[in-house]
């Protein structure tokens, strides 16, 4: 088995704001989409990536893939489709960014079981989904299949990371997020997205209630507060704080924190279903320091600009 972590879901061409005076005048263009954003974090985090889906064959398209192949990205499970890529342009709004998708009949929504390469799971340590995939089908079906597939045989990452304005079936989306509660070992959600998930439910409530379904270790962000994690049978939670920036803006944040605590759970060999339940506290909270550390690096610079393994100045 390849010690590769391989990230499936939507490639997307983030727009990012160019700011005058406090106003957007314009956008820049980058390569972007949470889960293509963790397999770019953990290649540049120095762990064996991988990137699954379906890209474009437009101008767009060929640009991500040669941007994933340069980083260092293994594409060998990314498939070309003729169809257009998914445009997603991003202001910032009181201090948050928001999002403009334009994405009908895009190639990364069109990610069907028979395009999943047969040795995907078999060539994966670990596999990590979410985000706007589980939104668009048939993507956010295969994805759901693959899990069922990869379930207790490979460690299962999910990220929902909401974008509300996009569901358009929002039983069924609700749903697929439940099963995958009961497919993943690791979910990792912060408190914006508890607050359209479970509105009414203090973080440690819906922590404890993820784990009843299924899954194994429970991380919860909260910005400027830092990260907190519940463990599947443990007492109590691991907190520690995020680390002080200067916050430029926190778009790729969160697929930062995935990234890096996905790779300091490689390094520390807990890319397993029973070692994730079994994780002790000082590693787990090794694991939390060293992803708050990643992000308050994203934080500090424009965009999605995930670090390198360099820039992280604390013992690991």
């Amino acid at each position: 088995m390849s010690p590769r972590i391989t990230s499936l879901g939507e490639v997307v061409i983030d727009f990012l704001p160019i700011i005058e005076h406090g106003r957007t005048v314009g956008f820049r263009m980058v390569p972007g989409g949470s889960p293509m954003n963790v397999a770019l974090g953990i290649a540049r985090l120095g762990q064996p990536a991988g990137f699954a889906g379906a890209l474009s064959r437009d101008f767009f398209g060929r640009s991500v893939r040669a941007f994933l192949n340069a980083e260092g990205v293994d594409t060998r499970f990314l498939v070309d489709l003729e169809a257009p890529s998914t445009l997603s342009f991003v202001a910032v709004e009181h201090g948050e960014p928001a999002y403009t998708f334009y994405g009908a009949g895009a190639a990364d929504a069109q990610f069907v079981p028979a395009l999943v390469d047969a040795q995907l799971i078999e060539q994966s340590a670990a596999i990590h989904v979410g985000s706007v995939a589980i939104i668009r089908q048939p993507t956010a079906d295969t994805l759901l299949w693959l899990c069922d597939q990869a379930h207790g045989r490979r460690l299962i990452s999910f990220d929902p990371n909401i974008r509300a304005a996009l569901v358009d079936d929002e039983a069924g989306y609700r749903e697929r997020i439940a099963r995958l509660y009961t497919l993943a070992d690791v979910v990792k959600l912060s408190t914006v997205d508890l607050a359209w998930l479970m509105p009414h439910a203090a973080p440690e409530q819906a922590a404890r209630h993820i784990l009843a379904q299924g899954a194994g270790l429970v991380v919860i962000t909260d910005g400027e507060h830092g990260l907190a994690a519940w463990r599947d049978g443990a007492a109590d939670a691991i907190r520690v704080p995020a680390r002080p920036v200067r916050v430029v803006d926190t778009i790729g944040a969160g697929d930062t924190v995935d990234a890096a605590l996905l790779v300091a759970l490689a390094e520390r060999r807990v890319l397993a279903r029973a070692a994730v339940r079994t994780l002790d506290d000082d590693t787990l909270a090794a694991c939390l320091h060293f992803a708050a550390a990643a992000a308050a690096i994203t934080c500090g610079r424009a965009g999605a600009d995930l670090p390198r393994r360099t820039e992280i100045d604390m013992p690991h």
